[in-house]
């Protein structure tokens, strides 16, 4: 049986499936999956780890920047994209620089924190710009890129909710992490911080889908890119055979 023979409603749950897991591997690819979700978290936890038993600051920081280097290193030997263990280098040595200038074992979560804030406005003011963020990450992705803008209201609408989503969870994260920076001492704040890394995370990204599979399905601008490049060549092909005719 083709997909012309089977009933219009099993059509539509063979369509609404393919485009679940289209959204799925999109997402899984753009957040790094479990093994992004480890690279993010492991070198916070290695940090509050050691300096709850030994409160040495240096140890620490020297331990959390050579697992995230470690992590970048098993990537290149793997050959596989290094995108999301590179950015983690980069925020635990920020951190490790922030701390080591001012002696505050706080201080190494400091950046972090920042970038979290900057990241949460990034998506409101984007959103309220028309252009929200998640859909300017995401379209690459999708193999849509800002076709969503113009050519695909419901997907622009779907991105702009899910960026509000990310945008007031990041928030909401801020509001607990500011305060307790400011009066809990550094062991429990590590502790607070580290298990704030995943659920947020996982809800955004949870909501995200819910919006994107309920959404219509992306415009592959590459695919059209390459079916007018073959018409073109076919024009040309069939001026030339006319011409020499």
């Amino acid at each position: 049986m083709t997909s012309l023979d089977k009933p219009t409603d099993q059509r539509n749950a063979d369509q609404d499936a393919d485009s679940r897991a289209v959204t799925e591997a999109a997402l899984f690819e753009a957040f790094g999956g479990v093994r992004g979700m480890v690279e993010t978290v492991l070198p916070g936890l290695l940090f509050v780890t050691i300096f709850t038993v030994n409160k040495d600051l240096h140890m620490s920081a020297i331990a959390a920047l050579a697992v995230s280097l470690v992590l970048v290193v098993v990537r290149l030997v793997m050959k596989d994209t290094v995108k999301h263990a590179f950015s983690g280098v980069f925020g635990v040595a920020f951190g490790v620089v922030f701390a080591m200038m001012t002696g505050n074992a706080k201080d190494f979560y400091l950046p972090g924190m920042l970038y979290t804030l900057g990241l949460a406005l990034a998506y409101i003011i984007t959103t309220l710009a028309g252009v929200p963020l998640i859909g300017l990450i995401l379209g690459p992705v999708f193999k849509e890129n800002l076709s969503w803008r113009t050519r695909n209201p419901g997907r622009k609408t779907a991105y702009a909710k899910a960026s509000w989503a990310w945008g007031l969870i990041l928030l909401a994260k801020c509001a607990i992490l500011f305060p307790l920076y400011w009066w809990a001492d550094t062991t429990q704040f590590g502790w607070v911080l580290v298990a704030l890394k995943i659920p947020p995370f996982l809800l955004a990204v949870y909501l995200t889908w819910v919006f994107l599979a309920k959404a219509p399905p992306p415009i592959d601008v590459f695919a059209e890119m390459e079916a007018a490049e073959k018409a073109e060549e076919e024009r040309k092909k069939a001026a030339t055979r006319g011409h020499d005719a």
